[in-house]
C-alpha cells in the first residue's frame, strides 16, 4: 500500500513533496528490514517459505479500487469462544488456493472442509481474521467460483463479497470493543491485523487516525518494534533473562563487580 501511494503521490507543493520524501525513505527501510526477514524465512523454514512465496510480493496484493464501509447489522449475535480451526488447515487451505501445495501444483482448489471451514459464522479473533484472507487471496490469485458446491438453501444470494462484508462487519467490532476495554500489547496484533486486511479489503472505516495514535503509544521509543507485554514474557523466562535479551538495554551493574 505505501509503495503505491508513493507511486500515486501528488507533488504538485513544497509540503505535499517533503512528505513524499519521508515515505519514499521509508519504503526503503521497509525494503531493507523485509529481505532480512524472507532470508530468514527462506533459511529456517524452506517448506513453509515456498509454500507462502507468491504472498511476499507487494505486486500480489491488489489496492482497492472502490471504497465501502462495515455494516454493524452483520455482527454476530454471540461468537464462539474458541478458535474455530487450527493453523494446519488454515495453511493448507490457502496453499490449495496459490498451488503451492505441492510442486507445480494447480491453483484455486477448493475443497469441502475448507468451504465449509471459511464460510462459518461465529469464528472469533484470528479464525475470523483467516477467513477474510481465504477469500481476498483467492481473488488476488485469479480463483473464481470460490462458493461452487456449496449446496445450503440459506447461502444461496452469498456472494464473496457478501462474506468479506461480514467478516469485517465483526471484525469491527472486535476491534472497537478492544478500544473499549483499553488496547494492550496482548491485542495490539490481531488489532492491527484487523486494520491491515480489511483495509485492503476496501473497507475505509478501519482507516481512523485514534486508532493510529492508539498503536503508536504501544510502539518502542527506542526501537521502533511492537512486541509482547514484558510482564508477561518475564512470567515465562524471568526478568534477569528478559533483561539480558534486550540489545538496546544498559547490562546490570550487579553483573560486573567493582573492587573497593
Amino acid at each position: 500500500e505505501l509503495k503505491e501511494a508513493v507511486r500515486t503521490w501528488p507533488h504538485t507543493d513544497t509540503v505535499s513533496w517533503a512528505q513524499r520524501t519521508s515515505a519514499v525513505a521509508l519504503v526503503k527501510r521497509l525494503d531493507q528490514s523485509f529481505d532480512k526477514a524472507v532470508a530468514a524465512l527462506q533459511q529456517n523454514d524452506p517448506k513453509y517459505y515456498r509454500e507462502f512465496e507468491p504472498l511476499l510480493s507487494w505486486s500480489f496484493w491488489l489496492i482497492p479500487q472502490e471504497w465501502s464501509s462495515t455494516d454493524p447489522s452483520l455482527v454476530y449475535p454471540s461468537t464462539m469462544t474458541t478458535e474455530c480451526y487450527d493453523e494446519q488447515l488454515s495453511d493448507k487451505c490457502l496453499t490449495l488456493l496459490l498451488g503451492t501445495w505441492k510442486m507445480n501444483g494447480t491453483p484455486c482448489i477448493v475443497t469441502k472442509p475448507c468451504r465449509d471451514t471459511m464460510t462459518r459464522f461465529g469464528c472469533p479473533h484470528y479464525s475470523l481474521s483467516h477467513q477474510l484472507l481465504y477469500f481476498m487471496i483467492g481473488k488476488m490469485r485469479g480463483c473464481t467460483n470460490l462458493l461452487k458446491g456449496d449446496t445450503r438453501a440459506s447461502r444461496a444470494n452469498m456472494t464473496e463479497r457478501s462474506y468479506e462484508k461480514i467478516f469485517c462487519s465483526n471484525m469491527m467490532k472486535t476491534n472497537q470493543n478492544i478500544i473499549k476495554d483499553g488496547l494492550t500489547e496482548q491485542k495490539v496484533d490481531i488489532f492491527i491485523e484487523n486494520i491491515l486486511i480489511c483495509g485492503l479489503a476496501g473497507f475505509s472505516d478501519f482507516y481512523k487516525a485514534d486508532w493510529l495514535q492508539h498503536i503508536l503509544r504501544l510502539q518502542d521509543e527506542e526501537v521502533g518494534c511492537f512486541g509482547r507485554d514484558k510482564s508477561i514474557i518475564s512470567q515465562i523466562i524471568g526478568d534477569e533473562l528478559l533483561e539480558q535479551l534486550q540489545p538496546h538495554r544498559r547490562v546490570k551493574r550487579r553483573e560486573k563487580i567493582l573492587p573497593g
